[in-house]
């Protein structure tokens, strides 16, 4: 089995890969929030995710990995953007609408991307119960309590009743209330506290939810906080403790500490997760993406419309651009990128997604991939060895379309691929080579006659010569192709 290791954000340090059970290998990556059109930063994370999960697949089966991807339906932007877009209609059904065409096209752009489904993406209104039940757990194990604040009544998070709070982000607890930026509100036991689950205005979505605090029961008509959401929607589908969590750095704290906070103390255990994997910043031509910079673009944008450098981008040319830099390293997402992308998928032309039969990886390529989830290097291995594809036999079609699967990338003329590798069943590439070879011998030697002979029997055998030159040493190459 190919050995995988990893860097671990909580550990800082490249580990291998354990999973706590090879036949569920479980991993919770932190999808978006549908409150608006996904933009090119949360692609990253979409892609970068879905190479990993093509690359357990194969190493453990696909039977034997669940990847789960929630999507945020509840969050006061989405309640912003209710009363903005639809302000007729009664609010519930407003964010209805504003979070059902948010996620419709979230889920088309990351098949444009080529991103796999999860295997679960829960939803967070559909997890109410289960929030409202570990905050409570958590009050009653003191790590949480009722307060009310200026805006109503609301549970809050405890973080000095947990040691270890701060180990993923590495900071300390007393300096982020040194330094701490959040108003010290006075029903706040310490600044660094957050919500869990907070009272819902009139014009608010929310839920009714009891609490039993000290020997005093409130029922609070509110809505959870966002952390609190990943902490449920994981144990739901992954158990107390799971294989990987992943997202994007910017993740880190609070929202995936906040996490480990909740889960940890709730559940009585020193880990959430074993592993956990960020990916890297994105900026957009050497700035920070921002509207007011007018650098912001969607994904719809870059794939439907000439916004971004004037011309439409395929979702191949895209997924590779973000796979070209490592996914731990900051990306400068630029016009100059795509267009380095675009030649590639070009010269590649279509390796699939998925091979006319089944077919193995490269020991190599696997090798690579294996080590830190390295596309840099995968893509150019695939590269190099297309040099003189002309030259190569069925097996080696249909390894090299193998690891482009693994990759999950280039995904362009499937049809036009297959068709090359059935055009090469039953050529004996080494016997083709050994002709060539010879028949170049026979040039050199000026024997045209024999030359000819050699080149007309491998036409009679549908076999196709074609003589050029190499551009740096100027001798004579010949490249073969079956002949439609």
């Amino acid at each position: 089995m190919t050995e995988l290791k990893f860097w671990n954000t909580l550990t800082r340090a490249k580990e291998e890969f354990k999973p706590i059970d090879p036949d569920n290998v479980r991993m919770y990556v932190c999808g978006p929030t549908v409150y608006d059109y996904a933009h090119i930063g949360n692609a990253r994370p979409a892609i970068v995710f879905d190479v990993l999960f093509r690359l357990l697949r194969h190493v453990y089966g696909e039977d034997h990995v669940t990847y789960v991807r929630n999507l945020t339906d509840v969050d006061d932007k989405i309640n912003a953007r209710a009363l903005r877009d639809y302000p007729d209609l009664p609010l519930n059904e407003a964010i209805a609408k504003v979070t059902e065409k948010t996620a419709d096209r979230y889920h088309k752009d990351v098949a444009a991307l080529g991103c796999l489904p999860p295997t679960f993406e829960p939803r967070a209104t559909a997890h109410i119960d289960g929030m409202a039940k570990m905050i409570q757990t958590l009050i009653d194990k003191g790590n949480a309590y009722v307060a009310a604040g200026r805006e109503g009544s609301e549970v809050l998070f405890s973080v000095s009743s947990m040691p270890d709070y701060g180990k993923l982000s590495n900071r300390k607890l007393e300096d982020q209330q040194a330094g701490a930026r959040i108003a010290v509100e006075d029903h706040k036991r310490n600044p660094g506290d957050f919500v869990l689950w907070k009272e819902s205005a009139a014009d608010e979505p929310g839920w009714d939810a009891t609490f039993t605090d000290g020997g005093e029961t409130v029922t609070i008509h509110g809505r959870p906080g966002w952390h609190i959401e990943c902490s449920v929607m994981s144990e739901y589908h992954l158990g107390e403790t799971f294989d990987i969590h992943g997202g994007g750095l910017d993740l880190i704290f609070p929202h995936h500490e906040n996490e480990i906070a909740q889960s940890c103390c709730a559940h009585g255990n020193d880990r959430m997760a074993n592993l956990w994997m960020h990916n890297g910043f994105l900026q957009v031509e050497g700035k920070k993406m921002s509207k007011s910079d007018g650098n912001f673009v969607t994904i719809a944008e870059l794939l439907e419309t000439e916004k971004f450098g004037g011309r439409k981008w395929p979702g191949e040319v895209l997924r590779l651009a973000m796979l070209m830099t490592h996914y731990r390293e900051p990306i400068d997402f630029s016009v100059k990128r795509l267009e380095e992308a675009s030649a590639i998928v070009h010269q590649l032309h279509s390796l699939g997604s998925a091979p006319l039969e089944p077919s193995t990886p490269t020991p190599e390529f696997l090798e690579i991939l294996a080590d830190d989830l390295n596309t840099p290097m995968a893509i150019q291995n695939l590269y190099g060895r297309l040099t003189g594809i002309r030259n190569k036999g069925f097996d080696f079609y249909r390894s090299l379309r193998a690891d482009g699967q693994i990759l999950g990338t280039m995904l362009l003329n499937m049809d036009e691929w297959d068709e090359k590798i059935r055009s090469l069943r039953g050529v004996d590439s080494q016997l083709v080579a050994e002709r060539i070879s010879k028949r170049l011998e026979l040039i050199a030697e000026k024997n045209w006659a024999e030359a000819d002979r050699i080149r007309d029997e491998l036409l009679e055998q549908g076999i196709q010569l074609k003589d050029g030159k190499d551009p740096e040493t100027g001798e004579r190459v010949t490249t073969w192709e079956v002949k439609r």
